[in-house]
This record gives structure tokens, C-alpha cells and sequence, in this order.
């Protein structure tokens, strides 16, 4: 009888096939790579477009590339070519999940919908990652990162703070439909331990965004009738942001009454701990563009190092502002080794950042992101077509091998 081993992760035996691009499906894939999935990255010939944005050391391994596609492999098919749907297929038979980002018509043309999936493997979750969900009006129209800001609001919130319409400056809708995208693959799979049964699973980007922004900024409008408040006071505020101290910024952040009556007393402005619009989280709400303007005024008096001294004595929450250029060089992300450094197979040099994540039995350590069809054949093979016909598809163009360069 064999014996039974303990998984070494916490997702290992789930395969993924993960036909999505570009960052939101990625996103999500390297996250449950990072917990130990085995993730086959399915491109087209062409490749993922983010392959070739920003900086590299060869073609096919840019900045942005790397970035949400470390810990995968890497299959190319043509799907257009029935041979490749047919390998695609056998693939799906021994699937855990099948993850896409590809418009549901379009995916339906190639006979890739969930019914067709789902009737040939039952115990497969199939995630499709959409710009907006199916039945509503906007349905099946294309969706990315900067549309999706602008439509669930945070355009309009950056308005309200800075009086310009602006989007925020990180990949902010792919990045946190990425996780929820994650987070309810991981519900499904949980799901199906329980069941045995497979099922369909939707992340909208345009719900989950909205849902992301209205957490605080619904406000008002959760008691309709008796509130037309809508946009949360203290995160809208234009004087919310690092406060300037005399030599640079410090984010500082008193919040309950007696952080502010500390800071006001311990600063030398006792007579602002007694201000009733500074007394009680309401009242401060109510008047926050005054008391962050005048906690700014106060800041200034002093450089960086007074007030992190200051604020650590009297047990007020605060940091320095990081630069993106000193985050490899933070202290604390050096203690827990955030940063990895790794050499390819051709003697390059990459830097990795580590899932945040750590799990008492369960450790991935990052792993280079694969080349274009790194591991097209092998994969093949190992889903049951023979190494002929996967050789003929290479041969015609309906799949694609990487070839190491000499």
C-alpha cells in the first residue's frame, strides 16, 4: 500500500491553467503559485504583451513580465488552429482550475464557455476574470486598469481631494481585482473539497472595484433617507497626505483622542487639545481639512528625526516617507529577506520580491518567470499526446517550444 505524504504547500497537486494577460489574471495566478500551485501560463504565439514592456535583458522578460509571472511555466498554443484546442482540452482533463480573461463571446466562439468545460470535467473551476459581469449592460465590452478607475469612481475621488480628475499611479484596478480574483479561486477549491463538485466563478473587475471603493466612501448613503453624505471626509481632504517637516515628509498619523490630545500638549499647542472641533473622532470628521492643515503648520517647525523621536516616545502611530527607490534598502524589508536575488540558466541576474504571505508549512520561494513556450512540449507529453504529434504542431506553427540559444 502506498503511503500517504503530507503536500509540502498548501496548493500542492492543483494545477492551473491560467489563459489570462497582462496584469489582473497574472496578478492572481502568481498568488496561488506563491502558495505552491503548479501554474501553466497558456499564450499565444505572440506571447503576453506585457513581455515586452519596460526594461529587459532579453525579449520576453521584461520588468512589468516579471513581476506578476514568477513560480509558472510556460505553454504556447495557437488557439485558433483546432489541434491546439484539442491539446488545450487535455490539458483541461487533468485541470484544477481554468482561469481566463478573455471576453466570454469570444471564449464561447472557440468552444472554451464553462458548460463545454465543466460537462467534460466536472470537478474543474472555471474562472472567468471579466471586465463586467455577465447579464449586465455593459457585458463583454473590453476593460482596462484606467477604464475601470474611472468608472467605479476613483477618477472622481481624486477630484473631490485634488481638484484635478486623475487616476491613481499604480495598477490599482488590476492589482486588487487580482487578489479578490485569488481569493475566490481559493473559495471554490475549498468548496469542491467539500462537495467533489466543480463550478463556475465570475470576478467582474468593474463590481469588485466599486465594491473596493465604496467600503468607506458609500458613507452617508447607507442610511438613505436619512443622509445624502456620500465620500468619506478624512481620506478626501487635500491636506491629507505626508506632512512636510523641515527637512522632508514624515507620515504621521494621530488618530484616537488621545494621540491628538498628546500631540497637541506634548508639541507646545495645549490650547488645540481643548478646541471642541478636535476633541472627539466626530467633531475631528466633521472639521478634518482644519486639523490636518494645522497638524501641517506644527510639522514644519521641526525636521524628520524630531518628530519620528517624538512620535515613538508618546506612542503616536508614524514612518518615513519612502521614495521607491529606498523600499530595497528598508530595514524591515531586509530582515525578512523581501528581496531575492536569482541567476537564470544564462548567468543573469534578476531581483524578486517574495510573496508577502508566510505560512508556517507551506514556503515557495520565488522562482524565474518562464520564456515564451518554455515548456510547451513537456507539458503536452505529460497531459498524454504523443511527443510526434506534438512535434508536428510545433512543426506547423499551432504550438510554439522555446529554444535555448547557444
Amino acid at each position: 500500500m502506498k503511503k500517504m505524504t503530507a503536500p509540502t504547500t498548501a496548493l500542492d497537486g492543483i494545477k492551473i491553467l491560467d489563459l489570462t494577460s497582462v496584469v489582473f489574471g497574472p496578478y492572481a495566478s502568481q498568488i496561488l503559485a506563491d502558495y505552491g500551485a503548479e501554474v501553466l501560463k497558456v499564450e499565444s504565439p505572440e506571447g503576453d504583451s506585457t513581455r515586452n514592456t519596460g526594461p529587459r535583458l532579453e525579449d520576453g522578460l521584461s520588468a512589468i513580465f516579471l513581476g506578476v509571472n514568477r513560480n509558472k511555466k510556460s505553454i504556447c498554443l495557437n488557439l485558433k488552429d483546432p489541434e491546439a484546442r484539442l491539446a488545450l482540452l487535455a490539458l483541461v482533463d487533468t485541470a484544477d482550475v481554468l482561469m481566463h480573461s478573455v471576453r466570454p463571446q469570444k471564449m464561447a466562439a472557440l468552444g472554451l464557455d464553462p458548460e463545454t468545460l465543466l460537462a467534460r470535467n466536472p470537478k474543474l473551476i472555471y474562472a472567468g476574470l471579466h471586465g463586467f459581469g455577465n447579464g449586465g449592460v455593459y457585458a463583454g465590452r473590453p476593460a482596462y486598469d484606467d477604464i475601470i478607475q474611472g468608472l467605479s469612481g476613483i477618477a472622481d475621488i481624486m477630484t473631490i481631494q485634488s481638484g484635478t480628475p486623475r487616476y491613481l499611479p499604480t495598477i490599482a484596478a488590476d492589482k486588487t481585482c487580482g487578489i479578490a480574483a485569488a481569493h475566490a479561486i481559493l473559495a471554490a477549491l475549498f468548496q469542491r473539497e467539500r462537495t467533489g463538485q466543480g463550478q463556475f466563478i465570475e470576478i467582474p473587475m468593474f463590481e469588485t472595484m466599486t465594491s473596493y471603493v465604496l467600503v468607506e466612501h458609500l458613507y452617508g448613503h447607507h442610511l438613505p433617507g436619512h443622509s445624502d453624505e456620500i465620500g468619506y471626509p478624512r481620506v478626501l481632504t487635500e491636506w491629507r497626505k505626508p506632512y512636510q517637516t523641515k527637512d522632508g515628509y514624515i507620515c504621521m498619523m494621530p488618530y484616537t483622542d488621545k494621540h491628538w490630545q498628546t500631540f497637541f500638549r506634548q508639541s507646545g499647542h495645549a490650547e488645540c487639545a481643548t478646541d471642541e472641533r478636535f476633541t472627539s473622532i466626530g467633531a475631528r470628521t466633521t472639521h478634518i481639512a482644519a486639523l490636518y492643515e494645522l497638524a501641517g503648520q506644527i510639522v514644519e517647525a521641526h525636521p524628520t528625526a524630531f518628530w519620528l523621536d517624538f512620535c515613538d516616545r508618546y506612542e503616536i502611530p508614524a514612518a518615513a516617507a519612502n521614495r521607491l527607490e529606498d523600499l530595497e534598502s528598508d530595514a524591515h524589508l531586509k530582515s525578512v529577506g523581501f528581496f531575492a536575488d536569482i541567476e537564470d540558466d544564462t548567468g543573469k541576474q534578476y531581483r524578486f520580491t517574495r510573496s508577502p504571505i508566510r505560512m508556517e508549512h507551506s514556503n515557495v520561494e520565488p522562482s524565474m518567470a518562464p520564456r515564451l513556450g518554455e515548456h510547451t512540449r513537456q507539458e503536452l507529453i505529460k497531459a498524454g499526446l504523443s511527443a510526434d504529434a506534438v512535434d508536428g504542431m510545433i512543426a506547423k506553427g499551432s504550438a510554439r517550444q522555446h529554444v535555448k540559444k547557444d
